[in-house]
């Protein structure tokens, strides 16, 4: 019996994204603050993924994301710690901390609170960048379900842009 927190089908797409990914001889990293290290829990999750997950980030504070990954303050001070320039410079950072080559970054506002009119509950922002490639980012607004339907929904999206980063 499994006593897995994940779903059978984010457990079968992380298998089937390690295969890729090892296959290609691959590493990646994660770059977390509202998954709270979900993307790579999961990922971790799965016996023999410590040949393909290099290392994982949970940057959860502002000070974190400038200290862990080198997001520059004015970064998050010009466009707030929730933003595409932030989760840009979190993938990136990864990348440069790191020894992968694919790094994924999540930033978002899981709620129920902290919300604004302009940054709602719900909003997420993502950021994948390879070595040799242009970063890629990405914006979801999940709408203002509950705090564990947005982190989850969020987890299935840096898993789509891990495998579109090999694609």
């Amino acid at each position: 019996m499994s006593l897995s927190p994940f779903p059978k089908a984010l457990l079968t797409r992380a298998e089937n994204l390690l295969a890729l990914y090892r296959d290609q001889g691959l590493m990646l990293a994660t770059a977390e603050s509202c998954t709270g290290g979900l993307v790579a829990g999961l990922l971790t999750e799965i016996a023999g993924s410590s040949d393909v997950v290099e290392r994982g980030f949970v940057t959860y504070s502002n000070a974190a994301k400038q200290e862990c990954l080198g997001v520059p303050e004015a970064v998050i001070t010009g466009f707030g710690a929730v933003s595409q320039k932030t989760a840009r410079a979190m993938a990136e950072g990864a990348l440069l901390h790191s020894k992968a080559d694919v790094a994924v970054a999540v930033t978002g506002i899981a709620g129920p609170g902290g919300g604004s009119a302009a940054k709602p509950v719900g909003l997420v922002h993502f950021g994948c960048a390879r070595k040799g490639r242009p970063t890629v980012t990405r914006v979801k607004r999940f709408g203002a379900i509950s705090r564990d339907a947005i982190r989850f929904a969020a987890i299935g999206v840096a898993l789509d842009l891990l495998f579109e980063a090999v694609a």
